[in-house]
């Protein structure tokens, strides 16, 4: 079989998916300054954002065991987040806001990634001022662990939060990824916003 023919198969098995409402979750690959990138979305909102060093086949296979098997290469469902990535890379800043799907996060984890949009763009917080954002200034630790399992960075920018002593800190896409994702904003060190 030709490739134009499988490509024409699997189009048509994914609209019938969709059609019939077996099409739990769509997910489509693309290129970043980071690595390719693995986007994921149910019909509420994306889902998850991979980094090719977690592995996307074991990203899948995660939210397939957590979300549901129902998985398919469907890139439709995925055009604006692929915009606003690709707008963000290009330095224009984030877009419009793209409809997100947070159920791999629950309590304080998920009131830690929700927070993350009142960090500007071009600016830092640190791990302090951010268990601070969240009213509890002495779960730093937590905070961390937050940002660590933030199921759609870039989305929500776990990559502003920066340790104390102007450290990066750890990042989900590796620290060459959250430095070059620092940089793009232009953010600094000593630029971080108050609690």
């Amino acid at each position: 079989m030709s490739t134009t023919h499988l490509e024409g198969l699997h189009a048509r098995l994914v609209a019938r998916a969709d059609d019939e409402g077996l099409l739990d979750i769509a997910y489509r690959v693309v290129d970043s300054p980071v690595g390719r990138l693995l986007l994921a979305a149910t019909e509420q909102g994306v889902v998850r954002v991979g980094f090719e060093r977690e592995g996307h086949d074991r990203v899948l296979a995660e939210l397939a065991e957590r979300v549901s098997p129902r998985v398919l290469r469907s890139p439709a469902r995925l055009d604006d987040a692929a915009r606003w990535l690709e707008a963000y890379f290009a330095g224009r800043g984030p877009g419009p806001e793209v409809p997100l799907d947070l159920r791999l996060l629950a309590g304080y984890r998920r009131e830690v990634v929700t927070a993350l949009p009142r960090i500007p763009f071009g600016r830092t917080a640190t791990y302090a001022q951010m268990a601070a954002m969240t009213g509890r200034p002495r779960a730093v630790r937590a905070v961390g662990s937050a940002c660590a399992h933030n199921p759609v960075p870039l989305l929500l920018p776990c990559h502003r939060v920066v340790r104390s002593d102007g450290g990066a800190g750890g990042y989900r896409g590796g620290a060459e990824a959250k430095e070059l994702l620092l940089r793009l904003e232009g953010s600094a060190a000593g630029r971080t916003v108050a609690p």
